[in-house]
């Protein structure tokens, strides 16, 4: 099982993965050969940084079952997507920066999908063809605003508010996985992704029948029932069977 990650060394930027013995560099990035050259890197020499740098960030709204009975909402018939920001993206145990401590701001734990070929009109059978890896994802929203806008860009575009990480994974099913998130160690979200409405295989064939996807492009894939606010001085801490934690202080 590869784990892709993106890091810092000794001030410079790499992709590569992250093994057993250390991190490899990968020369040609992630999206070309996965042959790592080089050295072996201590893994305490290395910051890790986001393991995407997004063209596009498509997210999907109300897309598990128990989280739209949660919020009283019907279930939808076809995937609601929308776009943020890709400047919100930010890496493991780097900090949310609240845009305003006076309103409700939620976290919400997703598993995102990242695209690795260009692609369009993609069959559902066929996304795993076109996906780089999976991931774990924080779509941290201004409920506020959301609400106040009607509709969710600026809500969800603050810079910051799209922790992604702490790696790219593959070689795992991503619609029958365990996903949680801890706020300060208590447990807030507790699903699996199969409680997902549509899979991630609807979701790709679905956004890719509307829009051209990119290598890099990134989608997150809706969040479970257990929804709540983050304050600053929280530490938030989101947990994907198969992936691993991604762990973001709130500030």
């Amino acid at each position: 099982m590869n784990r892709i990650i993106r890091f810092e060394h000794e001030g410079e930027t790499h992709w590569g993965l992250w093994e057993d013995a250390g991190i490899r560099r990968l020369p040609e990035g992630p999206y070309g050969a996965l042959t790592p050259s080089g050295p072996v890197i201590a893994r305490e020499a290395v910051r890790l940084l986001a393991p995407v740098v997004p063209r596009k960030l498509i997210c999907v709204g109300l897309n598990y079952r128990l989280h739209a009975e949660e919020a009283n909402m019907a279930i939808p018939e076809e995937p609601m997507i929308f776009m943020v920001s890709p400047e919100a993206v930010i890496g493991p145990d780097e900090a949310i920066r609240l845009d305003n401590p006076n309103d409700r701001i939620d976290y919400e734990a997703e598993i995102a999908i990242v695209i690795g070929k260009r692609c369009r009109n993609v069959p559902a059978a066929e996304a795993a063809s076109v996906v780089l890896g999976y991931s774990c994802a924080n779509d941290v929203s201004n409920r506020v605003m959301q609400k106040k806008d009607g509709q969710f860009t600026r809500a969800k575009s603050f810079d910051t508010y799209k922790p992604v990480g702490p790696w790219i994974v593959q070689g795992i099913n991503p619609d029958d996985v365990a996903i949680s998130l801890r706020c300060n160690g208590e447990l807030r979200q507790d699903s699996t992704t199969a409680d997902m409405i549509f899979p991630t295989g609807k979701v790709v064939e679905f956004i890719s029948s509307v829009m051209t996807l990119e290598p890099g492009d990134v989608i997150i894939t809706g969040t479970p029932a257990g929804v709540g606010p983050i304050r600053s001085g929280d530490l938030v801490e989101i947990t994907i069977d198969g992936i691993g934690t991604l762990s973001n202080p709130v500030i």
